[in-house]
């Protein structure tokens, strides 16, 4: 899929106070913007138009907008989070994903968090974790079946969202952890395992052909240039302080 857009959200004042299990420390909330501003800018070198929305008062893990909805070619599936204290966050981003796509939703008792959800090609993975559980991958998969994307449940054994544990880089390869490297599901892929101490590293975003990589993980750097992928390293300490990735920041479709 050819990106053409994103939907990105200023973090606040406030993003120390979001939920995390890191134990890193507070994020530096002037180097975490510089980190978003750095991200925005690249996709926009990619070719993609970024609309940044504001930071929303009350909501400090707002930032982390692709939660909210799940957005495809067809359709925008408003998530109900996982956590409760997001759920409020999901009428902000409808008001402004219903003047781009048709609208559907995910409704108790189902919960479901957009980084638990892994769309490759025609085939989507979603992540049955603390965040999301059956019934709200159930609704997803019949919203998206309508629109010919299949839909496979996969256990979350570790980690917080699947997609912190296991992403798509096209071209038929899955980036994982090794915990998900004899995963059924992905049995029709080539599978790059990640080596201890790298696992962060596993939150790596395709986009257009280039490979959004966290900076600080050599080996799969390398090993992924060797791959022939194009790739960008970008800085991603401030947002992993609060369990935050590269998919994390945007919506993109």
């Amino acid at each position: 899929m050819k990106f053409e857009k994103a939907v990105l959200r200023r973090p606040g004042t406030d993003a120390s106070k979001g939920l995390t299990t890191a134990k890193l420390g507070a994020p530096d909330f002037d180097r975490l913007l510089e980190q978003h501003s750095a991200y925005r800018e690249t996709l926009e070198e990619l070719g993609l138009e970024c609309m940044v929305l504001g930071a929303l008062p009350g909501f400090p893990d707002a930032w982390f907008v692709e939660d909210t909805a799940i957005v495809t070619t067809d359709l925008a599936v408003i998530t109900r989070p996982g956590a409760p204290s997001r759920r409020g966050e999901t009428t902000h981003i409808e008001q402004v994903l219903a003047g781009m796509k048709p609208v559907a939703h995910i409704a108790a008792p189902g919960t479901l968090d957009g980084g638990d959800v892994l769309i490759a090609g025609r085939r989507c993975y979603v992540g049955l974790s603390e965040r999301t559980n059956e019934a709200g991958a159930e609704q997803l998969a019949a919203h998206l079946q309508s629109f010919g994307i299949e839909t496979s449940a996969v256990r979350v054994p570790s980690g917080l969202h699947l997609k912190s544990s296991v992403n798509y880089l096209g071209n038929g390869r899955m980036l994982m952890t090794r915990d998900f490297a004899t995963e059924p599901a992905f049995a029709g892929f080539e599978r790059l395992v990640l080596d201890a101490g790298e696992n962060y590293a596993a939150n790596t975003l395709s986009i257009n052909g280039t490979l959004l990589v966290p900076a600080g993980y050599p080996r799969i750097t390398a090993r992924l240039r060797s791959l022939g992928h194009p790739l960008v390293t970008l800085d991603m300490s401030e947002a992993a302080r609060m369990d935050g990735g590269l998919s994390c920041l945007s919506l993109r479709f």
